[in-house]
C-alpha cells in the first residue's frame, strides 16, 4: 500500500500530465524550449488567436511550467526550469521512437 505523501505526489504528477495533455500546450512548452517569447510571438509561431494563447499560458503558469518577466507592456515568457523541457523534449523522443 502507497503511503499518503507517496499518494499525494503521484496526485500532483497526474494534475501536471492533465496540463501536458493539450498538443497547444505541449507546443508551447517545445518552443519555450528554445528561446523565451511574448505571448504575440507565440500565438503567431503556433497559428493560434491571441486570447486562445493566453487562456494556454494560464494554465501552464497555474501549474508552475511557465514564468514571465514584464518588458513593458509584453509579458515575455520561459520554462519555470529544466525539468520541463526534460518531459516535454523526452515525450517527443518517445514517440518519434515509437513511429
Amino acid at each position: 500500500m502507497m503511503r499518503q505523501e507517496n499518494i499525494e505526489e503521484v496526485s500532483k504528477a497526474a494534475e501536471l500530465f492533465k496540463a501536458l495533455g493539450s498538443p497547444v500546450r505541449l507546443a508551447i512548452l517545445w518552443k519555450l524550449s528554445e528561446r523565451p517569447s511574448t505571448v504575440n510571438e507565440l500565438a503567431e509561431l503556433l497559428d493560434v488567436s491571441q486570447p486562445l494563447m493566453s487562456q494556454h499560458l494560464r494554465v501552464l503558469r497555474q501549474h508552475q511550467l511557465v514564468n514571465s518577466t514584464v518588458h513593458g507592456q509584453y509579458h515575455t515568457y520561459q520554462l519555470a526550469d529544466e525539468h520541463v523541457s526534460h518531459i516535454v523534449g523526452d515525450a517527443i523522443e518517445h514517440t518519434k521512437e515509437r513511429s
